[in-house]
């Protein structure tokens, strides 16, 4: 009797399997459907960011792995909105050891969109900026900054575009801050490396994983506010190139109506202008509901007034240079001869008998001329 019931319960189970296949199906749709956790997330976008920081700038893949690495970040200050990791109404003590590390997801961030590329270079300092500023606005939440880093969160705050470690005219004073942030930095480095090797030897360690993750925090914190004084620089140089560039561009075209008025052609494409000013009598052409008041004829001027739009500033030669000397010969321009042939005298055609007759003449008066008038006669001057 047993045995019988047994057989009819697995046959009553078979059944409803096949009555219902989504009951075995449902739990492996389940995992694929689930979330990727922060923590993998996070592991993630941080060795995309390693990546693209090794990646060869002329590496045709570095763009995908820029805009890939940029998307985990942005998945991650999703998630960790979403799932209110931080609030505003808690303390430092409330974070649990292995949320800390969350907190340095917008500085992380703001690194790497310093390897942005992008046309708009003040476009992506702004952005920068708010991932830093927001970065900087947690820490301060949770009182994490130290005195001398809330004394220059609220030097930012007060003028960003202007803010500066150091005065910017005073090399002195800049090369002894340069040289005590430097001296800083490397004591946070150590400390970090110290608290690592640390929790390498000592596994599941809650305190020296909090120690760790207040280093690094404090270590990004000091490497932000030198990011932000070169931010600072970078754009008053680019507002004063595009300044500078704003002078030195030509002046926009004037107004049309003020070209009209300037124009001493006589053109305008306007139909209500005066017929006055056409030359053609007086009064408007159309009324303002646009009905003509006259008879008007719509001339090619405008066409031939674009056709010299392109023509050359300079005028064009209308003749080649033989037809201009031999113009100025014809009017008399050009006077011929002078040389070594100037000094020769013209050979004489003997058979042109007027001619030899005219020269002949030409010698005589020449010769009577002379003896008539010696040499030195017309100098009255100077004698005694």
């Amino acid at each position: 009797m047993l045995q019988k019931t047994h057989v009819h319960c697995l046959l009553l189970s078979t059944q409803l399997l096949r009555s219902f296949p989504s009951l075995i199906q449902r739990p492996q749709a389940t995992m694929e459907e689930e979330p990727q956790s922060l923590q993998a997330l996070f592991a993630s976008a941080k060795a995309q960011k390693k990546a693209v920081e090794t990646v060869p700038i002329n590496d045709p893949t570095l763009t995908d792995r820029f805009n890939s690495a940029v998307h985990a970040f942005e998945a991650c200050q999703k998630q960790i909105s979403k799932f209110s990791i931080f609030s505003s109404n808690e303390s430092l003590e409330d974070i649990a050891t292995a949320d800390l590390q969350y907190a340095t997801v917008d500085y992380l961030f703001a690194e790497l969109l310093q390897r942005s590329q992008g046309p708009d270079r003040l476009k992506n300092i702004q952005r920068l900026r708010e991932e830093y500023e927001q970065f900087l606005r947690l820490l301060d939440q949770y009182g994490i900054l130290s005195t001398t880093d809330k004394e220059l969160y609220e030097r930012y705050l007060e003028s960003p575009d202007s803010f500066s470690l150091a005065p910017p005219n005073d090399a002195a004073a800049r090369r002894q801050v340069k040289i005590n942030r430097f001296r800083d930095e490397k004591e946070l480095k150590q400390k970090l490396e110290h608290l690592s090797r640390s929790q390498q030897s000592i596994e599941n360690d809650d305190e020296i994983a909090r120690q760790l993750y207040l280093a690094e925090v404090n270590l990004y914190t000091h490497q932000t506010f030198q990011s932000l004084d070169m931010l600072s620089q970078e754009v008053s140089m680019l507002k004063l190139a595009l300044k500078n560039a704003l002078d030195q561009s030509p002046q926009p075209p004037p107004d049309a109506r003020r070209r009209d008025a300037h124009d001493t052609s006589g053109y305008s494409d306007r139909l209500d202008l005066g017929l006055s000013s056409r030359g053609r009598g007086q009064g408007p052409l159309l009324r303002k509901n646009g009905v003509p008041l006259q008879p008007f004829v719509l001339t090619s001027r405008r066409a031939e007034f674009q056709k010299g739009v392109f023509r050359p500033g300079h005028n064009l030669p209308t003749m080649t240079i033989e037809d201009y000397l031999e113009e100025e010969r014809r009017r008399g321009g050009i006077i011929e001869g002078g040389g070594e042939q100037s000094g020769v005298p013209k050979e004489i055609d003997e058979d042109d008998l007027e001619k030899a007759d005219e020269e002949t003449m030409k010698a005589r008066a020449w010769d009577e001329f002379k003896e008539e008038n010696p040499k030195g006669s017309g100098n009255t001057l100077n004698r005694g």
